[in-house]
């Protein structure tokens, strides 16, 4: 029996200087029969910290049944107050609102009581959080804190002070509400405030600054929170900041860190809190996202999805960079059709842009980007926008004067971008600025100013590993090689028949000549490149389908009733990009495509032996020659097709 009271005082002991893995161990150890109500709720909270939810509930419930017998309302509410909390984190909210009923009930009737009082900051809590609606939610708060001040309870005044803060910035009151907010979060530094307490503090106060881009704030209150949060010997609750801390890591450029620290978030609190979770699971996404890990990317949205977090504008920018401009658009939509408040619409609105570029709809990205400017004028700090906002806003306006051709805006734009981006210390934002300013610059026609910004760009994308970045810079730079079949076309003796012909008659089938020939490789899949003087360069994704163009013109040509001798030549190689708009290729595959086709004979479809090759029984071929190419040194296998 000694050893039994032994433990119990023990579990008292380690339960009240908040050492909870002992006091669970300790409480463990103990016959049941010997705990009283207070031991209950002692208890739960040690399982409750130490990652034991099911089990911190159902002696939750134990507890407020004793205090209940025990006829005593204030120990019942409380205990009805932490579980309303518990199946509300978890989703149920049903549940969560009868025990919400039970405390109201209980503590109704005793305004003047420290339980009351929480009832009230959690009815505030709820108005803001749940219901959305901060000029409400103020009311519970200021009574919430005027009790706690009353009471001495400085976890409500803190609490309330920190979600009044949070209501403020919501409402557009943002340097009233920041202020209240760093107020409330110095007291969670000082040790003044036991860790549940702590922990909403931190994390009310850091999305708040992250909410009006203010990361610098963000940042600080981060890295006290992380200190804080690693000093404590327990699990689950702290895993929130945690979160914060991967969303810190992810902006700084540190994105295995940051998924790191956000799978171990995840891991730690997806018992205790649903939408904190998923929150988590969200920002998984949007690492893998930028990495170009699509199909993890939307395995960890749908996860944050099955939590009840909507998993936008991450799932219509992935669905964008897939190449599904439909479902982009739609996803988009649908995610600001459901949100009006005013920061959640901003997070959302330079999606929305970008999706509404690439779809070609102009008017939809100006109203897009109109909203966002009178978003960011309302929340500003100090009466000026955060650099992030700044950023934000110059970005999308450079989107929309690019696809208006406005060189000159653009650059004014993406330049703004790029120095607020860095101002923020956002490697991968300004790295996005810099390629659109580089593009910017070359349709201006200053190609030192682009590769300056690609170079730049490229190495932050390469040290990321945002591979889908990391391939269009160096597209954009000529360095990325893709392979193609390439197309060329010439008039034979086309000076001889302008001279024959003169200019106006000359001019009439040359026009003839170019219809047929577009139409031929449009049809047959192509995409044409140029035209190169009386002749054209096009691409094709297909050996097969560039030569059924070839013998579609030739064909063509020879059911006119007069129309010039072509030569085609034709290569599947590697080539890269030269143009800004993906235009245009150089390269050894496009040099020997040309180089073939100027070797053609009159009227004849010259194709390289290695092109022909698995396609051959499809075209009767003559048999192969080789040919000396101008530039190269080895000569090359061709076959001519006989196209007729």
């Amino acid at each position: 029996m000694s050893q039994v009271i032994s433990s119990l005082e023990d579990g008292r002991h380690a339960a009240t200087g908040g050492r909870w893995r002992d006091a669970y161990a300790l409480y463990s150890g103990t016959d049941e029969g010997d705990l009283t109500a207070d031991d209950l709720e002692a208890f739960a909270e040690a399982a409750w910290w130490t990652c034991r939810i099911e089990e911190a509930i159902d002696l939750r419930e134990r507890a407020y049944a004793a205090f209940h017998a025990a006829a005593d309302p204030h120990g019942a509410a409380r205990v009805a107050l932490a579980l309303s909390s518990d199946h509300s984190s978890r989703g149920a909210f049903s549940v969560g609102q009868g025990w919400f009923a039970k405390a109201e009930r209980l503590v109704g009737t005793l305004p003047e009581s420290a339980e009351y009082a929480l009832l009230v900051l959690m009815r505030g809590m709820d108005a803001l959080h749940a219901h959305g609606n901060p000029a409400e939610a103020v009311n519970d708060l200021d009574r919430a804190y005027e009790l706690g001040e009353r009471l001495g309870d400085r976890e409500v005044q803190a609490v309330a002070l920190t979600l009044k803060g949070k209501a403020l910035v919501n409402m557009g009151e943002v340097d009233k509400g920041l202020g209240l907010l760093d107020e409330a979060t110095a007291a969670a530094v000082s040790g003044e405030l036991k860790p549940f307490a702590a922990g909403l503090v931190y994390c009310c106060t850091i999305s708040s600054c992250q909410d009006v881009g203010d990361y610098r704030r963000a940042a600080e209150w981060t890295e006290a929170a992380n200190r804080w949060c690693d000093r404590l010997d327990v699990t689950g609750f702290p895993g929130a900041c945690r979160i914060h801390r991967a969303e810190m890591l992810r902006l700084r450029g540190n994105w295995p860190a940051a998924e790191q620290q956000a799978i171990a978030a995840c891991e730690e609190i997806k018992d205790f809190d649903h939408y904190i979770t998923a929150g988590g699971f969200y920002e998984i996404g949007e690492i893998r996202r930028r990495r170009g890990d699509f199909s993890a990317a939307l395995e960890a949205y749908g996860q944050a999805h099955e939590l009840g977090r909507e998993p936008q504008p991450g799932l219509a920018l992935l669905r964008l960079a897939e190449g599904k401009v439909d479902a982009a658009v739609n996803g988009i939509r649908r995610a600001l059709d459901d949100v009006t408040a005013p920061l959640m619409r901003l997070g959302r609105l330079p999606a929305q842009v970008e999706i509404a570029l690439a779809a070609g709809d102009v008017r939809m990205a100006r109203m897009a980007f109109e909203e966002l400017e009178r978003i960011v004028d309302a929340y500003k700090i100090a009466k000026e926008p955060p650099p992030a906002f700044e950023a934000i806003v110059h970005f999308a306006g450079g989107q929309i004067q690019l696809a208006e051709r406005n060189w000159d805006g653009a650059i004014r734009s993406l330049r703004r971008s790029r120095e607020e981006w860095q101002k923020v210390g956002a490697p991968y934002e300004t790295a996005q600025s810099r390629t659109l300013l580089g593009i910017a610059y070359r349709h201006k026609g200053d190609e030192d100013g682009a590769m300056a910004e690609f170079d730049a760009a490229l190495k932050t994308f390469e040290r990321l590993g945002a591979r889908l970045d990391e391939e269009r810079v160096k597209e954009l730079l000529g360095r990325l090689e893709t392979r193609r079949t390439f197309f060329f076309s010439d008039i034979v003796g086309s000076t001889k028949l302008l001279e024959t012909l003169g200019n106006e008659k000359w001019k009439k089938l040359l026009a003839r000549h170019d219809q047929l020939l577009r139409e031929c490789i449009v049809e047959g899949g192509g995409e044409v490149i140029k035209q190169t003087g009386d002749g054209f360069f096009a691409s094709f994704d297909q050996p097969k389908a560039a030569i059924q163009a070839a013998v579609a013109i030739q064909r063509a040509l020879d059911a006119e009733v007069f129309a010039p001798d072509v030569r085609i030549g034709i290569h599947t190689g590697g080539a890269f990009v030269t143009d800004g708009d993906f235009t245009d290729y150089g390269g050894q595959g496009v040099h020997i495509a040309a180089r073939i086709g100027a070797a053609a004979d009159t009227r004849e479809i010259l194709v390289s032996s290695e092109t022909i090759d698995g396609v051959e029984d499809a075209f009767p071929v003559s048999e192969p020659r080789v040919e000396a190419l101008k530039g190269f040194e080895e000569p090359v296998s061709v076959v001519a097709v006989d196209w007729r």
